[in-house]
């Protein structure tokens, strides 16, 4: 039986198969043994094999029960996105896999998301192909000082070719743009902790009910309301009728909090290919291998100086530089 990776407990894979039925499954034992160097060989949005081991009809004896499976093999994935994993005897956390589109929900405040933060998800994406579309939540807590700084932000990325939406999931300022261009394809959602990502995934999709928290006042910083990663249906609402049988409304993958983004397996020459200005703009150095940090010639120090790279984005790509420090960015979730 083959179906799609819905929702990641850690230990347990909520399996839907492609016609319709539900599997609780666990990974077959020797994926263990093929070289997967990840926290998890098994992601949402992943399409699997199943193997069931125990059938709806003895699952139905305890009404809350799944029957159960074993993931016998994982197909080929069209993209996914990864980052540095937490635990430190593994290498990497795939987020997602074949997504159409990242949706990285950030704020401006109460909590702040660096630069940093987005640059490295930026990167990161644009290693593994994957669209990224940048949602600026929480505009109704922004004053004019805020509004301004966020209009220049959108700015900047806007030119570099991102998608950029300012909404409020709290009064609905914005989504129904949002919703429009999230129509048809798989969005993961991720983000830091306390960004609204839970509050934003209930504007969209009410059924979800998914837990939210306030942010911390003390310290400014979201707490982790959710825990595993789960995909979920846009509501079919707004469809054309006639067609909506035919449509896919769209999926999203709510992910958990994260307050770290390090990068995985990036050769130190290959960090400036994901930066979409320093790549173009590199290509004018005096040396094909140039860092740009100090070599005699370097196009992107000379664009930095004349304005026409963001102080903020050269700094990103300068702190990725270091990120073979195996113990950067390695935060719990």
């Amino acid at each position: 039986m083959t179906g799609l990776v819905i929702r990641n407990t850690g230990s347990w894979y909520d399996v839907q198969t492609d016609d319709g039925q539900l599997f609780a499954c666990k990974v077959k034992g020797n994926f263990r043994l093929r070289g997967i160097r990840s926290t998890n060989p098994v992601a949402v949005g992943d399409r699997v094999d199943i193997k069931p081991t125990v059938a709806a009809a003895e699952a139905e004896n305890d009404p809350l029960a799944l029957p159960t499976a074993l993931i016998t093999e994982i197909h080929d994935r069209s993209n996914y996105i990864i980052r540095r994993a937490s635990n430190l005897s593994k290498q990497s956390h795939i987020i997602a896999a074949n997504v159409d589109l990242a949706g990285l929900v950030v704020t401006i405040t109460h909590p702040e998301t660096s630069t940093t933060f987005i640059d490295r998800f930026l990167a990161t994406a644009e290693a593994y192909r994957v669209p990224v579309a940048l949602i600026f939540n929480k505009v109704d807590l922004y004053g004019d000082d805020e509004l301004r700084y966020l209009e220049g932000i959108m700015a900047l990325y806007r030119y570099l070719g991102y998608s950029c939406y300012a909404v409020s999931a709290k009064t609905g300022e914005g989504i129904d743009a949002l919703t429009a261009d999230l129509r048809g394809k798989t969005t993961l959602f991720s983000g830091n902790s306390g960004v609204g990502k839970s509050t934003l995934l209930n504007c969209l999709v009410p059924e979800a009910c998914a837990k939210t928290a306030e942010i911390s006042i003390a310290h400014d910083q979201g707490q982790h309301t959710t825990t595993f990663s789960e995909m979920y249906d846009l509501p079919m609402a707004g469809l054309d009728t006639e067609r909506a049988a035919d449509c896919n409304p769209g999926r999203i993958i709510d992910t958990p909090g994260i307050r770290g983004f390090g990068t995985f397996d990036f050769e130190r020459e290959e960090v400036s290919h994901y930066f979409r200005e320093i790549f173009q703009i590199g290509r004018e150095c005096r040396f094909s291998n140039c860092t740009h940090t100090h070599e005699p010639g370097c196009a992107v120090t000379k664009a930095l100086d004349n304005h026409e790279i963001a102080e903020s984005r050269y700094q990103s790509y300068l702190s990725m530089l270091d990120d073979k420090d195996e113990r950067k960015y390695r935060e719990r979730f």
